[in-house]
């Protein structure tokens, strides 16, 4: 089980050396990362950054992925200018960082971003990813936005939403086995909770010896044995938004 004294002792993992390919702009009242395709389309995906943050080099790199896959990407700031995270913190005061960037608290800044989309760039049917802190965002999109085709939950801190699984839209869940963080009882109730309630089209999979983080926070060139693992996991991730969008 996860330490509960330190509910979140994410390890920032791999940090890529990447620059980016998109721009960084203004929506309303927060700064946000685009990246487009070469070519035109109506379908865009919004990416939920984890505790450190819109910045993080790896998070943007999966933005970039996504475009190069045909989707409008955006990856907003959704912690609104606080701070993200940096490894350097002290997890005992974790819990206070987070009581001011919760989850569950985001719908203004997503219909900011919906807004955007749709206005500037032409988008009709749009997607969230998101991962750990943004998983668990995801998830609650998922029960209450009318606005989004579907979700992808990567690694989401399933406690943060465990007693709602009545989905609106497709949602697909990623985990990895030998995640600290969140223990595969977890994932099993989560399981057994959608096969009870929900009413749309879900998946839950476990991907084999994976930690916490491992589609964004491990490179495949310096992880050899998890190269097949974090492609998959990739490839899962387009594959079911292309599946919903």
């Amino acid at each position: 089980m996860a330490n509960e004294s330190r509910p979140c002792p994410c390890d920032i993992g791999d940090r890529f050396d990447y620059g980016g390919r998109g721009q960084e702009v203004q929506v309303e009242h927060i700064k946000a990362y685009v990246c487009k395709p070469p070519a035109g389309t109506d379908k865009a995906v919004i990416v939920i950054h984890d505790i450190f943050g819109w910045q993080l080099p790896n998070t943007r790199y999966i933005a970039d992925m996504l475009a190069t896959n045909g989707y409008i990407a955006i990856c907003p700031d959704f912690f609104v200018g606080q701070e993200a995270w940096k490894p350097s913190n002290d997890w005992a005061s974790f819990d206070d960082w987070l009581k001011t960037r919760d989850a569950g608290k985001i719908d203004k800044e997503v219909d900011a971003v919906l807004k955007y989309l749709k206005d500037q760039c032409g988008a009709k049917k749009i997607g969230v990813i998101g991962f750990c802190w943004g998983g668990a965002a995801v998830q609650h999109l998922m029960l209450k936005n009318p606005h989004l085709k579907t979700g992808v939950s990567l690694y989401g801190v399933i406690r943060r939403f465990a007693d709602k699984h009545s989905l609106l839209h497709p949602t697909f869940f990623i985990f990895g086995e030998k995640d600290d963080i969140i223990p595969l009882e977890q994932v099993t109730l989560l399981e057994q909770k959608l096969k009870e309630n929900c009413k749309v089209d879900y998946e839950v999979k476990i991907y084999p010896g994976q930690t916490h983080g491992f589609v964004h926070r491990k490179r495949e060139d310096i992880n050899p044995q998890d190269k097949p693992y974090i492609e998959e996991g990739r490839k899962d991730m387009i594959n079911w938004l292309n599946k919903y969008l």
